[in-house]
């Protein structure tokens, strides 16, 4: 029998607390005296047989009716609760996997039993975004071991849905683990492999660190957001998708975790390889490459740091079954004149169109990896002759071939969009006449995110020169793109503080 003084009706109160689920309880509420709670406790909340967990915020004054309690939009949806419900209030159940969590925080390796019930945990919504960010923490900078990744893997991978595809033998895939931008390849590669006959149901996430994800260019131009049936219908009319894989649930886990990332700015190495290899798994593949650019200002910078990280994606692999090869390519500076998901999306188009000014790094950067998947398709390791596969995914994009398999995708997907224009930009110049010799990759992105990157889907930059292009002085460097003038303001503000960005030697 629920205890009256236990119940409280719902308010809607408005208030976005992006994912998390936060209520609202007056100062003076008798739950709150009743059962000791102060603010910020986590909570238990249930109503007509839903259960949630929630972050609780204690209000002075009448802001909430007495007999209320006040829901975030996230607590209203999670509960699936209607305003004027009767809600339960009680203290959540004790997690004994955050015990676990305290024991990786003093360096101990944990068992696969427990990165299970840690990964349970945070799939089923019992852990606050604070305990998500320490296991995160707790993940970056190389503490885990390849036995702990492949278990956070799998774990990952049996907290979702899995995907399956009539028995297929070999369904191909593909990854970077990012750090420079622009280098919006997977659209390219998507369309010249499955004109090529493979079958390549390719799941992207949104942007983590970086100023576009490849779901948040390609939704520039189609839809994404889609589910498992409709993704199987897709890859059997066309050969291939491009979806956003949080909207199909094969890792929810990782799609929670990836929230807490965004937000701290961190992609640590043992998570990295979890959340691409746990994604590639989940979706049925078999084979599948890795892109990993090498550069002073990448991701990944040093020829230590490659050897381990595909040493690892090697044996994490292989350990869950699948076929993994690492493409080591050039991070030194962005592929591509775009940054940010119009931005991206129109150089992408300028290269499946063959246009004379398309960026020819995104270009002929699309032909190696897809001739990589071509070749391990037939190979389980790598040929010491790619020409004839390169020679292959040129005559695909050369002839039209890619385009039309594009349109193909996209049309099965939803049709094709027009890109949206800016409302505001604004046109950086040289400041001295020179050779451009380097960009800095990480204030690049920084500076298309502070425009509104990925955010605003018009917002980013477009650069007018390359690296090795010698420029004038007032010659155009880059345009900045944004929706307001705040953040164009805000952007120009930074380039300011960091000529260092772009560096032109006299």
């Amino acid at each position: 029998m629920i205890k009256k003084q236990h119940l409280l009706k719902v308010l809607d109160m408005g208030i976005d607390t992006h994912q998390e689920p936060v209520v609202f309880i007056r100062s003076d509420c008798h739950v709150c005296k009743s059962e000791g709670f102060t603010a910020s406790n986590r909570v238990a909340v249930s109503t007509n047989g839903f259960k949630m967990l929630a972050t609780l915020n204690v209000v002075e004054g009448d802001i909430i009716p007495k007999g209320y309690a006040g829901f975030s939009k996230a607590a209203i949806k999670r509960l699936k609760a209607l305003p004027g419900d009767d809600v339960q209030f009680s203290h959540p159940p004790v997690l004994p996997s955050l015990g676990y969590v305290r024991k990786k925080i003093f360096g101990e390796k944990l068992s696969k039993p427990e990165i299970e019930a840690i990964v349970k945990d945070i799939s089923d919504h019992q852990y606050r975004d604070i305990e998500i960010a320490s296991f995160l923490a707790i993940c970056a900078g190389g503490r885990l071991d390849a036995d702990e990744i492949t278990d956070l893997t799998m774990a990952m991978v049996n907290c979702g849905k899995r995907l399956s595809w009539n028995g297929q033998k070999k369904i191909m895939d593909k990854h970077c683990v990012g750090g420079v931008p622009g280098n919006r390849t997977t659209p390219l590669v998507v369309s010249i492999v499955s004109a090529a006959g493979l079958i390549i149901p390719k799941t992207s996430s949104r942007a983590i660190t970086s100023p576009a994800g490849t779901a948040d260019t390609v939704e520039t131009l189609t839809e994404v957001n889609l589910s498992m049936e409709d993704m199987q219908r897709v890859v059997a009319e066309t050969g291939g998708c491009l979806a956003w894989g949080g909207a199909v649930n094969l890792s929810p886990a990782d799609d929670l975790l990836i929230r807490i990332e965004q937000a701290l700015d961190l992609d640590g190495e043992g998570q990295l390889i979890a959340s691409m290899l746990s994604k590639k798994i989940a979706s049925g593949s078999t084979h599948a490459i890795i892109d990993i650019p090498v550069g002073d200002t990448a991701k990944v910078r040093t020829q230590k740091d490659v050897d381990r990280l595909a040493d690892l994606f090697y044996r994490v692999g292989t350990a869950c079954g699948l076929k993994v090869r690492c493409i080591i390519t050039d991070g030194s500076k962005p592929v591509g004149f775009g940054i940010g998901p119009v931005e991206e999306a129109r150089d992408l188009l300028a290269v499946l169109n063959g246009e004379p000014e398309a960026p020819r790094d995104l270009r002929e950067k699309s032909i190696l990896l897809s001739a990589h998947l071509l070749d391990l398709a037939n190979n389980d390791e790598q040929s010491r002759d790619l020409s004839k596969c390169i020679e292959q995914a040129t005559q695909i994009l050369d002839s039209g071939l890619a385009k039309q398999q594009f349109e193909k995708i996209a049309q099965a997907q939803g049709g094709l969009k027009t890109l949206p224009d800016a409302g505001f930009f604004h046109m950086e110049t040289a400041p001295i006449s020179g050779t451009i010799t380097a960009f800095d990759n990480r204030k690049l992105a920084r500076l298309a995110k502070l425009a509104g990157a990925p955010f605003t889907k018009a917002s980013g930059l477009r650069l007018h020169a390359t690296v090795g292009d010698v420029v004038r002085t007032g010659a155009p460097l880059f345009t900045i793109y944004s929706n307001s003038s705040g953040e164009l303001d805000y952007a120009m503000r930074y380039y300011q503080d960091n000529p260092d960005l772009v560096c032109i030697q006299p």
